[in-house]
């Protein structure tokens, strides 16, 4: 929650207003240990058999990589990105430039800081995003100067550094996503339907859409070009997860939009064997290396220096 406490919830309070209404708060308290997590009881800790966790938070905690260092450290196996990929994909710029070393295109941007002189080279209009946060909170379309000024104060309460991109009105988007197994495992393309930006209203609680999804018809060299470029950012970066990655189509060259690293639903919508997936990507979640650790190493330098063995 909030305080960053975990409950263990039944599945039949898995209901909106069990959470709205703070009656969660009765569940009992996950504990987390080495391996587990636990509730407490008169006989102490009791470990419960959770199996893989599937991380579901969107936004700070969830994506920015905390929870995935939580898990990792207390060695519990989970569905995310791992600390590296959700650090690069939470920040909007780094997710720029990973993509550039990738030889995958991008929307153009530039980037200000909190402090620095607001002077924007791009032609207008323009949208204005903080670099690290997700689901279109403080996001602004900008469509003259005289806009410029408010847009970034609401931009600026989020984050100390805002990327700017030209507003594509019109736009061709597709998102594609995936994940990788034994190989990679596609979803349909999807091209969205939707007014001229989402913000987090939209995006969170518009649900006039019926939940069917169609392959979008587009060419199969343009399928091809996304899927492709799709694979390359996922790459071996992202093993363990399920992203959706957002493109769009501007005279004809595909440029990354942006890389969703939790996906609303996790995109099961756009999945033929979801549930089948899901237990795919159990079995091939990567495995992180050990260093033998036994001080040896210590040891002799103390020796070196006449300290006591």
């Amino acid at each position: 929650d909030a305080n960053r406490e975990f409950y263990l919830i039944d599945a039949e309070n898995m209901k909106s207003n069990y959470f709205a209404e703070g009656s969660y708060k009765k569940a009992k308290k996950l504990i987390i240990k080495k391996g587990a997590f636990c509730t407490v009881g008169l006989m102490g800790l009791k470990e419960q058999n959770l199996g893989t966790v599937l991380n579901l938070i969107h936004g700070r905690d969830g994506e920015d990589g905390k929870v995935a260092s939580l898990l990792e450290f207390n060695d519990i196996a989970y569905i995310s990105p791992r600390v590296d990929a959700s650090v690069l994909s939470y920040n909007k710029l780094y997710t720029k430039l990973y993509a550039e070393s990738l030889g995958v295109k991008v929307v153009p941007y530039s980037v200000l800081n909190s402090n620095d002189s607001r002077d924007v080279t791009l032609e207008y209009p323009v949208i204005i995003k903080p670099v690290r946060l997700g689901s279109s909170i403080g996001v602004s379309i900008v469509k003259s100067a005289d806009e410029l000024d408010y847009a970034l104060d609401v931009a600026f309460e989020f984050d100390n550094q805002v990327l700017i991109e030209p507003f594509i009105e019109g736009v061709l988007e597709y998102n594609q996503a995936g994940c990788k197994t034994s190989d990679f495992e596609l979803s349909i393309v999807e091209e969205p339907n939707k007014e001229e930006f989402l913000d987090f209203e939209k995006k969170y609680l518009d649900f006039s859409r019926d939940g069917k999804v169609s392959d979008a018809e587009i060419s199969v060299e343009l399928k091809r070009e996304i899927q492709t470029a799709f694979k390359k950012v996922y790459g071996t970066l992202f093993e363990g997860a399920i992203i959706r990655c957002d493109f769009f189509v501007v005279e004809g060259e595909v440029l990354l939009n942006e890389i969703n690293p939790i996906p609303g639903s996790m995109a099961n919508y756009l999945f033929e064997d979801f549930e089948g997936m899901i237990g795919r990507v159990i079995s091939h979640l990567p495995k992180e290396s050990t260093i033998k650790i036994d001080y040896t190493y210590i040891n002799s330098i103390q020796s070196a220096k006449g300290g006591k063995v």
